[in-house]
């Protein structure tokens, strides 16, 4: 930033005052970058231009960017939180945490007309009907809709049912009134007061509260059946029994936990997720994700609490009176609402249950852009990986070893390369282990390591992002050692996996670091440990075979170690040696030594009863 332009911004700054506010950062160009809240505008303000001040990478970059400064002085911090969510909802500022729009989420529709329509809908105008959902996709809305319709006769014709229309009855009754879907009242066959208390109980219905319906239709059963009309009685039985179904597939949380809104916060790299779920009467009615595009400011709860805002204005109604959530937000912010963090019991479960929906709509976007844009996708995991491996540069060539041998006999070793975390099979090498004798894992981890990277130094090939070594502090202190002696410990950074698949160890530090279960980083190193023990058990196991085909050879009077090198080199196993031909096998050895091989399994078969 420009001495002259960071001048004229302090002073600024200086002038602001000590009250709760809005303030706006704008860019050159005269837009506004940023739109923040403070309790005190000065203090606030002031504490992006502190000199020596440790601050996000984003936030930096955006500093950079300011001309210019704005501000709203609000009289509660509330009312600061409410202007702020409109300011970011009508300017869109790139700095700023913005829900991205979900326009592609279902809603269903009470229209504001004489005689309301139920319909769906993706779009939603400020016309005075009601909207309920968002739903997590057209199915469940779809089952809401039938459940709807199956319980209430509602006309589904766009005619205007204004009372003075109907008086002039130039309607007549569809099909529909015929099927019995509709009760005819485009021409005056069912009242208005009539049609306004089924939609009463409908929004009761859409709102989760199935009390007000269940209620109606046990009483109306009951008085058809007292009045002899057994066939309307069963109408309303059928129509019971519907909605008991429709609620028991809904998850029933239990008896103890009535309504509650849960919220759920899955936090990206440049993205989090938020996971909303609504329960009424002990049971999940709602539940849709949401995607956040992360501004400069990175701290969870300030996220929390600026998804409480955008989710709960897209929500019909307001926040429920107890709200669970994995961290309290900003106090004051949401009056009347009880926010709970749960540590034990049935409201833990639920966290956990609308965790698990937030994590699934991450790994769907993930796999979508996995394909749609492989690129972005792979820069995106090789990004996580470097801040959650604390590396200095995405690990775009990583090199992972692997020690295998049984009892001390046939010690091997497997090195696996990984370029942008996919596999590179063609640059996969296999190690035998020729200065170790027994079973000495760190010693040959040395041994291996240092073979490895001498040549790569000796031929100046490149070096390694990360080097992965599979085994606890003892293998890493090894490998660190080869590090350290070949000069480059400060070249190559170094972890060591545990027998924990989420525990990695790093030089000099004696605890482990824990990996995100759910992250990407662990899906890699996983991939990465299963590569090495696949690659290094494969090679263990041939050379096994081979030393076993070997032992069994020198058992033939008169073949030596060079006739059974090229007998393995031609012919690979003991069973294709007796199947070939005389001449096949004279080919190779000689006819003296192919009449002792064919001398040798025969006295086997006969002694085998073969």
């Amino acid at each position: 930033m420009a001495e002259s332009r960071k001048g004229i911004l302090k002073e600024k700054v200086a002038l602001l005052p000590d009250l709760p506010g809005v303030y706006q950062f704008l860019n050159s160009e005269g837009r506004v970058i940023y739109v923040g809240k403070a309790k005190n505008l000065k203090k606030r303000v002031s504490s992006y231009f502190m000199e020596g001040k440790d601050q996000y990478p984003k936030v930096k970059v955006m500093v950079r960017h300011i001309e210019d400064i704005r501000h709203i002085v609000v009289s509660t911090e509330q009312d600061a939180l409410f202007l702020e969510n409109n300011l970011i909802k009508n300017l869109q500022p790139r700095y700023n945490v913005l829900l991205k729009d979900d326009k592609t989420y279902p809603w269903i529709v009470v229209r504001n007309e004489p005689f309301p329509r139920v319909e769906s809908t993706r779009v939603i105008n400020r016309d005075g009907s009601r909207y309920f959902g968002p739903y997590s996709s057209v199915v469940v809305q779809k089952n809401v809709l039938d459940l709807i319709r199956g319980l209430y006769q509602l006309r589904t014709c766009s005619l205007n049912l204004d009372p003075a229309v109907i008086a002039r009855g130039k309607y007549s009754v569809c099909l529909e009134y015929h099927l019995g879907n509709c009760q005819g009242p485009c021409v005056g066959k069912q009242s208005q007061a009539d049609y306004d208390h089924n939609i009463s109980m409908i929004m009761s219905t859409l709102a989760g509260d199935m009390r007000a319906t269940r209620k109606f239709l046990t009483d109306s059963m009951a008085s058809a059946a007292a009045k002899m009309q057994f066939e309307l009685a069963e109408c309303y039985k059928i129509r019971l029994q519907l909605l008991d179904r429709y609620v028991s597939k809904s998850v029933i949380v239990s008896t103890s936990v009535s309504d509650l809104d849960v919220f759920s916060l899955l936090k990206d790299i440049d993205a989090a997720y938020v996971n909303f779920v609504r329960i009424v009467g002990g049971a999940v009615v709602n539940s849709f994700t949401a995607q956040l595009l992360l501004g400069v400011e990175d701290d969870d709860r300030d996220i929390l609490t600026r998804a409480l805002q955008q989710v709960s204005d897209r929500i019909s109604g307001p926040l429920a009176k107890e709200v669970v959530v994995p961290l309290c937000p900003e106090e004051g912010l949401f009056p009347g609402v009880k926010f709970t963090v749960p540590q034990r019991g049935e409201k833990l479960n639920l966290l956990e249950f609308s965790l698990k929906n937030a994590k699934a709509y991450r790994l769907e976007r993930l796999k979508n852009m996995e394909i749609k844009d492989p690129a972005r996708h792979t820069n995106r995991v090789l990004e996580s990986m470097q801040k959650e491996l604390r590396l200095p540069r995405p690990p775009r060539l990583i090199e992972c070893f692997d020690n295998s041998n049984l009892q001390g006999s046939n010690p091997v070793a497997s090195c696996v390369v990984f370029r942008d975390t996919k596999p590179s099979k063609k640059e996969y090498r296999h190690f035998n282990i020729k200065t170790v004798v027994g079973p000495d894992d760190f010693a040959s981890m040395r041994e291996i390591l240092f073979r490895r990277y001498r040549r790569q130094l000796d031929e100046g090939n490149q070096l390694p992002d990360l080097i992965v070594v599979d085994g606890g502090k003892g293998q890493l202190s090894s490998a660190y050692g080869v590090l350290r002696e070949l000069g480059i410990e400060d070249k190559v950074p170094l972890i060591g996996l545990a027998k924990r698949i989420e525990e990695v160890f790093y030089p000099n530090d004696p605890h482990p670091y824990y990996l995100d279960r759910t992250g990407e980083p662990l899906k890699v190193i996983m991939h990465l440990r299963d590569e090495a023990h696949r690659f290094g058990i494969t090679f263990h196991r041939k050379k096994r075979s081979l030393d076993f085909i070997r032992s069994e050879l020198e058992l033939i009077p008169g073949l030596g170690k060079v006739s059974i090198t090229n007998l393995l080199k031609k012919f690979k196993t003991v069973s294709a040696i007796k199947k070939a031909s005389d001449e096949e096998l004279a080919k190779v050895v000689g006819t003296a030594r192919m009449r002792a091989i064919r001398a040798f399994y025969e006295s086997v078969n006969e002694t085998s009863g073969r």
